[in-house]
């Protein structure tokens, strides 16, 4: 099975949405278990799908052993952060624990329930520290490479100009609203934060599509958090953020963020590697020399920056091991 040709799966559908993730597979199979990594993508919540992940992040893991499943979700706005990638990612974990992915897999493969881990970049990071609270079963370790978290610090808020000044002038609320007309509630788009396509080719936001145009004002105008998960009823936003989920028993946890990063600053990793250290969590973190967000869709094989990020999964490793044979 190549990287380019995954094999993709149907794990929860929900008011017409059918929400799938792809399944790579590493090249020799034992009959043995094998540990399970989810990864999953960014997008600011918004944006992106399965197939606009790294595909060297997925290799290095392949050749570790390690079966890697890269799952959609409901993208917001039309559903809360909560309710939709969130709870899709943890029912993705609850149906792996179900035995579902066994079903599944080639013969000569099976999935160790026991070595199950997550990682994602950007919101994907978020949603992986979502696999570590209110979850009946935590997975074993994650790995967050610049994920949004600290919800309630002014960054949040702060608008970023050097994203509103890509914005064209004509962009009508109307326009922009038409985002909350998609039914069913879409699990991909055309582009991703990190200028992905469906090709894997690198370009910018399509502004004539209001799903990228919504998004990106949003990220502009520090209303993100407004966009994607409502505060009336969640004034702290203890039920999504995880720097305030973290306790004595949430899962080991590595985080990896570029030190240049203008879109989450890297203090809020900091904030919830702290919080991991008081609580007693195993952990560590890499920061990363001159890397703006998204860095992870651009580096090189090879590069300093991939030798960086790369501590991340060896943090993984020695949690949940290798595969059988590697």
């Amino acid at each position: 099975m190549s990287l380019e040709d995954p094999i993709t799966v149907l794990y929860k559908e929900i008011n017409g949405s059918k929400i799938t993730t792809d399944l790579y597979l590493p090249t020799s199979s034992s009959a043995q278990k094998y540990p399970v990594v989810i990864d999953i993508h960014g997008g600011a919540f918004m944006l992106g799908h399965s197939r606009m992940v790294s595909l060297p992040q997925v290799n290095d893991c392949l050749m570790r052993g390690w079966i890697v499943l890269v799952p959609n979700h409901r993208l917001c706005p039309a559903v809360n952060l909560l309710e939709g990638p969130m709870q899709d990612i943890r029912d993705l974990l609850a149906w792996i624990h179900a035995g579902h992915l066994d079903k599944v897999l080639p013969a000569g493969y099976s999935a160790d329930l026991e070595k199950i881990a997550a990682f994602g970049t950007s919101s994907g990071g978020t949603l992986a520290l979502a696999l570590g609270f209110d979850v009946p079963r935590p997975v074993a370790a994650i790995l967050s490479l610049y994920g949004a978290v600290h919800f309630t610090d002014p960054a949040w808020k702060t608008p970023l100009q050097h994203v509103a000044a890509k914005l064209p002038s004509n962009l009508s609320d109307d326009f922009l609203n038409g985002v909350y007309d998609e039914y069913p509630v879409p699990t991909d788009s055309s582009v991703s934060l990190e200028g992905q396509t469906e090709s894997g080719v690198s370009k910018g936001p399509d502004f004539s599509k209001p799903r990228d145009a919504f998004a990106f004002t949003r990220i502009a105008s520090g209303k993100v958090i407004e966009a994607i998960y409502s505060s009336v009823e969640d004034p702290e936003m203890r039920r999504v953020d995880p720097v305030l989920n973290v306790g004595s028993g949430f899962p080991p946890t590595y985080i990896v963020h570029g030190m240049a990063d203008t879109m989450v600053p890297i203090g809020l990793s900091r904030v919830l590697l702290e919080r991991l250290k008081i609580c007693g969590v195993r952990c560590g973190m890499t920061e990363v020399p001159g890397e703006e967000h998204t860095f992870a869709a651009m580096m090189e094989v090879g590069s300093k920056t991939w030798w960086l990020q790369r501590e991340g999964f060896d943090f993984l490793e020695r949690v949940i091991g290798k595969g059988p044979g590697f």
